[in-house]
């Protein structure tokens, strides 16, 4: 839980005569037990196997406005100086051919994507080997931002390679925040370059109130989408890149002598179940965007801001029993 200093509160009471210093020394230490309780509530939950960034060092980072982005606050339907909502729920459901509305909850809320991002990384690095930018034998450099981002990560050394084949692998099964930052750096020059292609990208598949401003998801009050447009951008994945989003099927990767498990739960235990992608960061919650099919129907199921890893798996495995 921490030490929690009240040394403060000590040095102000020594200014006060003898009853008004006791109770100022009480109220010292109701304080100091508040804080300490505090500290331990934003403290993030153990114990899952999700993929996990940096979590911000101080509990008012997640709750703080967004900074406003000019001709961007009014697009996403933000009063100047509203925010994403920290640790929010929202769902939904929708047909995979059609795109029909099967089941909503606070689907248009403003949340926060952790890695859910990746997706849309993913969609443009699957866009540049359509186009023949790339192939999956291309390599990529690893720069030292690259290198130093915080887990999730699979190691990649600053100034070594990894190939495009091994790129798709280590963000679709183990949502390697590194890797993410060398796609980007590699695509677009910098990732703030990329992260401008990729809100470019939201846009035009129809997500409205989607902004990315890193590749990776790791946390940052800008950074901002909702249940449907993840819902929107799970669909076009799976349909406009069929082929290549089959990479989210796979339940491990190797890398380097080493071997990664996917942070998709729920491949191979529900049925039906081929991707897509997993997230959690403080500011979030716990995300999943599923895909599933069964008896030649298929729906996506969206949910953020689970409580735990376990309460977002039984929730998301509910919409699937439910609307397969």
């Amino acid at each position: 839980m921490g030490t929690v200093s009240v040394q403060s509160a000590s040095d102000e009471v020594a200014t006060v005569g003898p009853r008004a210093g006791a109770r100022s020394r009480l109220i010292a230490v109701f304080a100091a037990l508040s804080l300490a309780l505090a500290a331990c509530q934003t403290a993030p939950q153990q114990g899952g196997s999700l993929d996990r960034g940096a979590v911000p060092a101080v509990a008012a980072v997640e709750t703080a406005p967004l900074p406003e982005m000019p001709g961007q606050v009014a697009e996403l339907g933000l009063a100047p100086g509203g925010q994403a909502t920290p640790r929010a729920y929202s769902a939904i459901v929708v047909d995979a051919a059609s795109g029909a509305v099967l089941h909503e909850e606070a689907a248009d809320g403003l949340r926060y994507p952790a890695s859910l991002t990746k997706m849309m990384t993913l969609y443009l690095l699957f866009d540049a080997l359509d186009s023949g930018r790339v192939s999956l034998d291309s390599a990529l450099q690893v720069s030292a931002n690259a290198a130093r981002q915080p887990p999730a990560k699979i190691g990649v050394k600053a100034g070594t390679t990894i190939s495009v084949r091994q790129a798709v692998q280590a963000l679709a099964v183990k949502s390697a925040n590194d890797v993410a930052v060398a796609v980007a750096e590699n695509l677009a020059g910098s990732e703030s370059a990329f992260a401008a292609q990729m809100t470019a990208k939201a846009r035009s598949l129809g997500m409205r109130r989607t902004r990315f401003v890193n590749a990776s998801g790791l946390p940052d009050p800008r950074q901002v989408t909702t249940a449907r447009d993840m819902a929107i951008l799970a669909r076009a994945l799976k349909s406009r890149h069929a082929a290549r989003a089959r990479a989210f099927t796979a339940r491990s990767f190797s890398y380097n002598g080493r071997t990664f498990e996917a942070t998709n739960n729920l491949l191979g235990r529900v049925a039906g179940v081929d991707g897509i992608k997993t997230g959690y960061i403080r500011l979030s919650g716990y995300n999943l965007a599923a895909s599933a099919g069964r008896g030649g129907k298929r729906v996506i199921a969206v949910v953020i801001g689970g409580e735990s890893e376990r309460a977002r798996d039984s929730e998301v495995t509910a919409l699937l029993e439910r609307y397969l």
